[in-house]
Protein backbone atom coordinates (compact mmCIF):
# COMPACT_ATOMS: atom_id res chain seq x y z
CA UNK A 1 0.00 0.00 0.00
CA UNK A 2 0.77 3.50 -0.56
CA UNK A 3 1.16 6.65 1.90
CA UNK A 4 0.47 9.45 -0.59
CA UNK A 5 0.39 12.99 -0.25
CA UNK A 6 -0.86 14.42 -3.50
CA UNK A 7 -0.16 18.06 -3.25
CA UNK A 8 3.48 19.09 -2.34
CA UNK A 9 5.19 22.41 -3.19
CA UNK A 10 8.80 22.52 -3.51
CA UNK A 11 11.07 25.79 -4.02
CA UNK A 12 10.48 25.65 -7.50
CA UNK A 13 6.98 27.74 -6.42
CA UNK A 14 7.48 31.37 -5.66
CA UNK A 15 5.80 30.93 -1.95
CA UNK A 16 8.13 27.80 -0.62
CA UNK A 17 11.65 27.48 0.25
CA UNK A 18 12.06 23.67 0.66
CA UNK A 19 14.88 22.09 -1.32
CA UNK A 20 14.20 18.97 -3.25
CA UNK A 21 16.30 16.94 -0.75
CA UNK A 22 14.56 17.72 2.53
CA UNK A 23 11.26 16.93 0.83
CA UNK A 24 12.61 12.74 0.43
CA UNK A 25 14.25 12.97 3.83
CA UNK A 26 11.02 14.22 5.28
CA UNK A 27 9.24 11.60 3.70
CA UNK A 28 11.33 8.66 4.17
CA UNK A 29 11.06 10.27 7.89
CA UNK A 30 7.24 10.12 8.38
CA UNK A 31 6.88 7.07 5.61
CA UNK A 32 4.89 8.59 2.57
CA UNK A 33 6.63 7.15 -0.33
CA UNK A 34 4.14 8.68 -2.87
CA UNK A 35 4.32 12.13 -3.52
CA UNK A 36 2.50 14.96 -6.12
CA UNK A 37 4.34 17.76 -6.88
CA UNK A 38 2.47 20.59 -7.91
CA UNK A 39 4.58 23.58 -7.84
CA UNK A 40 2.84 26.91 -9.31
CA UNK A 41 3.51 27.37 -12.69
CA UNK A 42 5.91 25.18 -13.27
CA UNK A 43 6.98 21.26 -13.86
CA UNK A 44 10.43 21.54 -12.90
CA UNK A 45 10.73 20.88 -9.79
CA UNK A 46 8.68 17.41 -9.83
CA UNK A 47 10.67 16.26 -13.16
CA UNK A 48 13.45 16.94 -11.07
CA UNK A 49 12.16 15.42 -7.82
CA UNK A 50 11.55 12.25 -10.26
CA UNK A 51 14.67 11.40 -10.81
CA UNK A 52 16.01 11.84 -7.30
CA UNK A 53 13.31 10.36 -4.69
CA UNK A 54 13.68 6.70 -3.84
CA UNK A 55 10.14 6.47 -4.14
CA UNK A 56 6.64 6.93 -6.40
CA UNK A 57 6.35 10.90 -7.61
CA UNK A 58 4.18 12.19 -10.01
CA UNK A 59 4.86 15.04 -12.07
CA UNK A 60 2.21 17.91 -11.66
CA UNK A 61 1.72 21.45 -11.32
CA UNK A 62 -0.83 24.28 -10.51
CA UNK A 63 -1.69 26.31 -13.99
CA UNK A 64 -3.05 29.80 -13.57
CA UNK A 65 -5.76 30.60 -15.40
CA UNK A 66 -7.45 33.68 -15.54
CA UNK A 67 -10.23 31.89 -13.76
CA UNK A 68 -8.25 30.05 -10.55
CA UNK A 69 -5.88 27.38 -10.54
CA UNK A 70 -6.39 23.93 -12.38
CA UNK A 71 -3.95 21.02 -11.28
CA UNK A 72 -2.02 18.84 -14.28
CA UNK A 73 -1.47 15.23 -13.42
CA UNK A 74 0.96 13.03 -15.17
CA UNK A 75 2.77 15.67 -17.05
CA UNK A 76 6.14 15.29 -19.22
CA UNK A 77 7.00 19.54 -19.65
CA UNK A 78 5.59 22.91 -17.77
CA UNK A 79 2.34 24.26 -18.98
CA UNK A 80 2.38 27.87 -18.64
CA UNK A 81 0.61 30.08 -16.61
CA UNK A 82 -2.58 32.23 -17.62
CA UNK A 83 -4.25 30.22 -20.47
CA UNK A 84 -8.05 30.21 -20.73
CA UNK A 85 -8.92 27.42 -18.89
CA UNK A 86 -10.14 25.12 -21.86
CA UNK A 87 -6.82 25.80 -23.50
CA UNK A 88 -5.16 24.65 -20.38
CA UNK A 89 -7.37 21.33 -19.87
CA UNK A 90 -6.33 20.81 -23.92
CA UNK A 91 -2.21 21.03 -22.99
CA UNK A 92 -2.58 18.66 -20.13
CA UNK A 93 -4.51 16.28 -22.24
CA UNK A 94 -1.55 16.67 -24.72
CA UNK A 95 1.45 15.15 -22.64
CA UNK A 96 -1.39 12.55 -21.40
CA UNK A 97 -2.28 14.07 -18.64
CA UNK A 98 -5.11 14.41 -15.94
CA UNK A 99 -7.03 17.28 -15.40
CA UNK A 100 -7.81 17.75 -11.31
CA UNK A 101 -9.00 20.96 -8.98
CA UNK A 102 -7.20 21.61 -5.88
CA UNK A 103 -8.59 23.34 -2.98
CA UNK A 104 -12.26 23.70 -5.09
CA UNK A 105 -14.88 26.06 -3.17
CA UNK A 106 -12.15 27.55 -1.01
CA UNK A 107 -14.29 30.90 -0.66
CA UNK A 108 -10.62 32.45 1.35
CA UNK A 109 -8.08 31.64 -1.16
CA UNK A 110 -8.05 33.84 -4.27
CA UNK A 111 -6.39 31.06 -6.32
CA UNK A 112 -9.23 28.46 -6.22
CA UNK A 113 -11.17 28.09 -9.69
CA UNK A 114 -14.02 30.15 -9.63
CA UNK A 115 -17.48 27.64 -8.65
CA UNK A 116 -18.92 28.22 -11.90
CA UNK A 117 -16.06 27.91 -13.90
CA UNK A 118 -15.82 24.12 -12.02
CA UNK A 119 -19.41 23.32 -13.13
CA UNK A 120 -18.96 24.41 -16.34
CA UNK A 121 -16.22 21.86 -17.30
CA UNK A 122 -17.36 18.75 -14.78
CA UNK A 123 -17.31 16.39 -17.60
CA UNK A 124 -13.57 17.26 -18.32
CA UNK A 125 -12.68 16.82 -14.74
CA UNK A 126 -10.66 13.64 -13.80
CA UNK A 127 -10.30 13.93 -10.35
CA UNK A 128 -11.26 16.73 -7.17
CA UNK A 129 -9.51 17.56 -4.42
CA UNK A 130 -11.60 16.86 -1.03
CA UNK A 131 -9.64 17.63 1.53
CA UNK A 132 -6.16 20.29 1.60
CA UNK A 133 -4.58 20.87 5.24
CA UNK A 134 -4.04 24.38 4.04
CA UNK A 135 -8.21 25.28 3.63
CA UNK A 136 -9.76 26.11 6.50
CA UNK A 137 -13.37 26.11 6.43
CA UNK A 138 -14.97 22.62 7.13
CA UNK A 139 -18.13 23.69 4.51
CA UNK A 140 -15.70 23.97 1.77
CA UNK A 141 -14.25 20.24 1.66
CA UNK A 142 -18.08 19.09 2.32
CA UNK A 143 -18.70 21.16 -0.82
CA UNK A 144 -15.99 19.26 -2.86
CA UNK A 145 -16.89 16.15 -1.49
CA UNK A 146 -20.77 16.22 -2.93
CA UNK A 147 -19.08 17.68 -6.19
CA UNK A 148 -17.23 14.31 -6.02
CA UNK A 149 -20.15 12.39 -5.46
CA UNK A 150 -22.60 13.95 -7.92
CA UNK A 151 -20.22 13.48 -11.19
CA UNK A 152 -18.68 10.25 -9.31
CA UNK A 153 -14.83 11.38 -9.61
CA UNK A 154 -11.63 10.61 -7.88
CA UNK A 155 -10.95 12.07 -5.27
CA UNK A 156 -7.36 13.35 -4.13
CA UNK A 157 -6.25 14.82 -0.82
CA UNK A 158 -3.15 16.51 0.12
CA UNK A 159 -0.91 18.87 2.68
CA UNK A 160 -0.46 21.95 0.17
CA UNK A 161 3.18 21.60 2.00
CA UNK A 162 5.03 24.64 1.24
CA UNK A 163 7.27 23.90 4.27
CA UNK A 164 8.82 20.48 5.53
CA UNK A 165 6.55 20.09 8.70
CA UNK A 166 3.34 20.07 6.59
CA UNK A 167 4.17 17.04 4.55
CA UNK A 168 2.18 14.26 5.38
CA UNK A 169 -0.94 16.06 7.48
CA UNK A 170 -3.36 14.97 4.87
CA UNK A 171 -2.33 11.50 3.26
CA UNK A 172 -4.16 8.77 1.71
CA UNK A 173 -3.60 5.12 2.13
CA UNK A 174 -4.15 3.50 -1.22
CA UNK A 175 -3.04 0.83 -3.76
CA UNK A 176 -0.09 0.63 -5.45
CA UNK A 177 -0.58 1.96 -9.47
CA UNK A 178 1.49 1.63 -12.61
CA UNK A 179 0.38 4.57 -14.75
CA UNK A 180 -2.35 7.43 -14.51
CA UNK A 181 -5.73 4.54 -15.59
CA UNK A 182 -4.25 2.99 -12.68
CA UNK A 183 -3.65 5.71 -10.38
CA UNK A 184 -7.20 7.02 -11.26
CA UNK A 185 -8.58 2.96 -9.90
CA UNK A 186 -6.38 3.23 -6.83
CA UNK A 187 -7.54 6.54 -5.77
CA UNK A 188 -11.02 5.23 -5.77
CA UNK A 189 -10.12 2.61 -3.25
CA UNK A 190 -7.82 4.92 -1.25
CA UNK A 191 -8.47 5.73 2.48
CA UNK A 192 -8.01 9.89 3.02
CA UNK A 193 -6.25 10.89 6.55
CA UNK A 194 -6.58 14.50 6.93
CA UNK A 195 -5.56 16.86 9.02
CA UNK A 196 -5.81 20.39 9.26
CA UNK A 197 -2.68 22.73 9.25
CA UNK A 198 -2.37 25.90 11.79
CA UNK A 199 -3.30 28.86 9.71
CA UNK A 200 -0.21 30.95 10.28
CA UNK A 201 1.62 28.42 8.24
CA UNK A 202 0.36 31.17 5.72
CA UNK A 203 2.44 34.22 6.75
CA UNK A 204 5.30 31.57 6.25
CA UNK A 205 4.37 31.24 2.74
CA UNK A 206 3.25 35.01 1.72
CA UNK A 207 6.97 35.96 3.83
CA UNK A 208 8.71 34.00 1.36
CA UNK A 209 7.13 34.82 -2.11
CA UNK A 210 7.79 38.98 -0.32
CA UNK A 211 11.68 37.79 -0.19
CA UNK A 212 11.60 36.21 -3.78
CA UNK A 213 9.89 38.91 -5.17
CA UNK A 214 12.71 41.56 -3.74
CA UNK A 215 15.77 39.35 -4.85
CA UNK A 216 14.23 39.18 -8.30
Amino acid sequence: MLKADLHVHTKYSLDCNTPLEKIVSRCLEIGINCIAICDHGTAEGALRMKAIAPFTVIVAEEIMTPHGEIMGMFLKQTIPSWLAVKEAIAQIRAQGGLVCIPHPFDRLRRSALNNNIIEEIAEEIDIIEVFNSRSLLPQDSAKALAFAEKYDLARSAGSDAHTPGEIGRTYIEMPEFKGKNDFLEALKKGRISGHMTNPLIHFASVWTRLRKRQRG
